[in-house]
């Protein structure tokens, strides 16, 4: 089988556990040796979207441009790896005309559980009136309806997340069979830093 790229788009609240997923399964990817790319909304924001708001056209065209370059990536055989909290499905579903190559995953998490992660201090910020429109608050997030894979991370271990999406990319034809293995051993520090294990 040769190298095939493919867009792998995780959506979810702040605090969801996307980076997470995101830098976990990138480590396991680049152990087979392929190419991957992540593309973190926050970091994203900093650099490609610097200067763009909240408004709902702004969060649009910041998914358009994580989009654009994640098609780019795809079509070179790289894999890129969004992880954004992309909180309208209708901009999610251009991503995937655009993309084809398109493996939505729903990083779901109970608010009250992301709350207590707060990694980024944004809900701190939230109930103290400092940022307004945040999604999952006062801006609504619009769950996907059909995506290739459901992640309840405060349900499973990250490993088991990690494997359940790889055998989703496997069957999908993303991924050979060889490449499913089980790491146990998955940015264990890093992971404990951020308050999941």
């Amino acid at each position: 089988m040769t190298d095939r790229g493919f867009t792998l788009w995780f959506t979810g609240l702040s605090g969801a556990g996307k980076s997470t997923l995101a830098r976990a399964v990138e480590r396991r990817l680049k152990l087979h040796g392929r190419n991957v790319e992540i593309l973190d909304g926050d970091i994203v924001r900093t650099h490609l979207s610097k200067g763009l708001g909240f408004s709902r056209e702004d969060r649009d065209t910041n998914i358009k441009r994580i989009a654009f370059v994640c098609k780019l990536l795809t079509r070179n055989q790289v894999i890129s790896i969004a992880a954004a909290i992309s909180p309208y499905r209708e901009a999610r579903e251009w991503a995937r005309r655009e993309i084809r190559d398109f493996v939505e995953v729903y990083v779901r998490c109970p608010l009250e559980i992301c709350r207590l992660r707060d990694v980024k201090g944004l809900y701190r910020l939230v109930d103290e009136g400092k940022i307004k429109g945040f999604t999952g608050i006062d801006d609504p997030y619009e769950e996907p309806l059909h995506p290739e894979l459901l992640i309840e991370t405060d349900k499973e271990a990250i490993e088991d997340s990690v494997n359940r999406i790889f055998v989703k990319l496997a069957e999908l034809g993303y991924l050979p069979p060889e490449d499913l293995y089980e790491d146990t051993g998955i940015l264990t520090d890093e992971l404990m830093a951020w308050g999941y294990l």
